[in-house]
């Protein structure tokens, strides 16, 4: 599922853009932001929390920091988003391509349009052939190595310069960082329900409401959702089990 950010000056049109994007089914997690400082400001708080960000719909005339020059700081990003530009103006495709652009949209957005620049966003973010398999993590007991498969991952938390992986026969620590893993395990649905939890989006078996708080059933453990990843985890879990079933 893709996560992005859209961004334009013009409340209507972002309104209308995030509608339309929280519609595709291929799109998991819509943020949005009214200028390009502000977009800037989001996604360095999103790479610092280590979420991932698959692709930026960026109109160009903005007042301040317009989309060309986001777009070019973007663009030193260690793992810089897919960009899409979505503008009332056709004099700037050329530098939007050169830029890598994956898109160039013309407004009024049509949705059949915006459905395939989010087709080719998904093709620039998925992962070579020869990565998409089950992942397997060595872990160390006692003199032995056991491989851990990915799929059989509950849900990962972390714990300083370790991460535990729980699973249905116990419990591993292995060292690696939660972010790390998230960006590795993203393809294969397992979503950041905490600053210190990823969970296995097949193995959630329940969400629910108490209390004010929003708790996962994962395998036979309960879990929370803090307030701040409440919404995407709610999003991005309709979205696969939606897609799973379709």
């Amino acid at each position: 599922m893709l996560r992005v950010l859209a961004v334009d000056d013009e409340v209507p049109a972002l309104e209308e853009l995030a509608y339309l994007l929280r519609r595709d089914s291929r799109v998991g997690h819509v943020t949005t932001a009214s200028d390009g400082v502000a977009a800037l400001q989001e996604m360095v708080q999103m790479i610092g929390a280590g979420e991932r960000l698959d692709g930026v719909f960026l109109d160009i005339r903005m007042p301040g920091l317009d989309g060309l020059d986001l777009a070019r700081l973007v663009g030193g990003f260690p793992s810089p988003p897919g960009l899409v530009f979505v503008t009332a103006h056709d004099d700037c495709a050329v530098q939007a391509f050169e830029l890598e652009a994956v898109d160039y949209l013309l407004k009024p957005v049509r949705a059949e349009r915006l459905a395939e620049s989010v087709r080719r966003l998904e093709a620039a973010s998925a992962p070579p052939a020869d990565q998409v398999h089950d992942d397997v993590i060595p872990v160390e007991l006692g003199g032995r190595t056991r491989f851990v498969p990915q799929q059989a991952v509950w849900f990962a938390e972390a714990k300083g310069d370790y991460v535990r992986l729980h699973t249905g026969d116990g419990s591993y620590l292995v060292r690696a960082s939660l972010a790390a893993l998230e960006r590795r395990w993203a393809e294969a649905g397992f979503i950041r329900v905490h600053r210190s939890t990823l969970v296995s989006a097949r193995h959630v078996s329940e969400l629910r409401f108490e209390g004010g708080r929003v708790l996962l059933t994962v395998g036979t453990e309960t879990l929370a959702v803090s307030r701040r990843h409440s919404r995407q985890v709610r999003e991005q879990l309709v979205h696969q089990h939606r897609g799973a079933i379709s």
